[in-house]
């Protein structure tokens, strides 16, 4: 059975937010089964987690230069192949992606392992530690079941100074319309220019059917995806895509990738140069969930990525492909 996205949506959104209050609910990773994976101990009170983003994958695999790039590129700094960010986890999710490398039971709103926080507490935590990073990363759970996080953050930044100092990354797995549901006017506009601010969205999948196998979803949802996406790449944020190539063996497999880039770039002609392929790798969390299907996925997202590097290849010269991900221009961008 497919999940309720909308019904869940709207719980965990919920059991997520004291609007009144300006709190959300944050995952706490001490004594959790994600801390294991952590390369360090948590950190801002048990709130906050480092990540080491690393620009090189797998061989055979594409680059990741997200985060790296569009933050190196706000922060003035050189091109790098590693950074640090700070992250912070927001306490629940709407869908169940098998790859997640959250334990589920930290994307339900889990009082266990959770804590009330408003966005200036986690900025004040965030100046305690000794060695910060100048990349706060928000993520999930899915941040944008209580999108008021960003615009919130973002004013505690520059209530502290923060604002030129400090980028801003948040991701969004496309599943609801919050952003615009729920934030003002005013509100969307400060996420839109906040000039040391990055989103990517993730499309889960490269068609219905590897976008329901992926995250227990409707598969009609899949389409909804690129519009959610459409409607942030007009309000001209600083937009970029992951996709995770997961899913079913499929004999058309490279008729259907051909259909996805083609999507992308009805969305716009360079939108597949801003999108990053995630190879999906097996965390502690996610061992327990791998059946025969999974472990198929797992080996079929390496035909995938063939089939995705054949489209570029196809499509973009050599110079287009070797261009900075922070330096190729969609959407609003693109006509500024």
């Amino acid at each position: 059975m497919s999940i309720d996205t909308d019904r869940v949506s709207a719980r965990y959104r919920t059991a997520a937010l004291r609007r009144e209050e300006r709190q959300l609910l944050m995952t706490d990773f001490r004594r959790t089964e994600q801390e294991a994976d952590l390369s360090e101990p948590p950190n801002c009170g048990g709130l906050g987690r480092i990540r080491h983003f690393h620009r090189r994958s797998a061989p055979g695999w594409p680059a990741n230069p997200l985060p790296i790039d569009p933050a190196a590129r706000a922060l003035g700094l050189l091109p790098q192949n590693e950074m640090r960010g700070q992250v912070f986890q927001n306490a629940v999710c709407n869908w169940r992606c098998w790859y997640c490398f959250v334990p589920f039971e930290l994307l339900a709103a889990s009082r266990e392992h959770s804590a009330w926080v408003t966005p200036q507490e986690l900025v004040s935590r965030y100046l305690a530690e000794p060695d910060r990073p100048r990349v706060i990363d928000l993520t999930g759970g899915q941040p944008d079941l209580v999108p008021e996080w960003i615009p919130w953050m973002m004013e505690a930044l520059r209530e502290r100074g923060l604002e030129r100092d400090t980028y801003l990354w948040s991701d969004d797995n496309l599943s609801n319309d919050y952003f615009w549901r729920h934030l003002s006017p005013s509100e969307q506009e400060l996420v839109a220019t906040y000039p040391m601010y990055g989103r990517v969205c993730c499309f889960k999948g490269y068609d219905k059917e590897s976008f329901a196998f992926n995250t227990k979803a409707d598969p009609v949802l899949f389409a909804q995806q690129f519009e959610l996406f459409g409607r942030h790449l007009a309000s001209g944020v600083d937009l970029y895509a992951y996709a995770t190539f997961t899913g079913p063996v499929h004999a058309d497999l490279a008729d259907r990738m051909t259909r996805f880039v083609d999507q992308l770039q009805r969305l716009d002609p360079n939108l597949p140069l801003r999108t990053v392929p995630l190879l999906i790798e097996v965390y502690t969390p996610v061992e327990a969930r791998l059946h025969a299907a999974e472990r198929t996925a797992l080996d079929s997202q390496w035909r995938a990525i063939e089939a995705w590097q054949r489209e570029l290849d196809g499509r973009f010269s050599a110079t287009e492909r070797e261009r900075s991900v922070a330096d190729v221009l969609v959407g609003v961008r693109a006509r500024r």
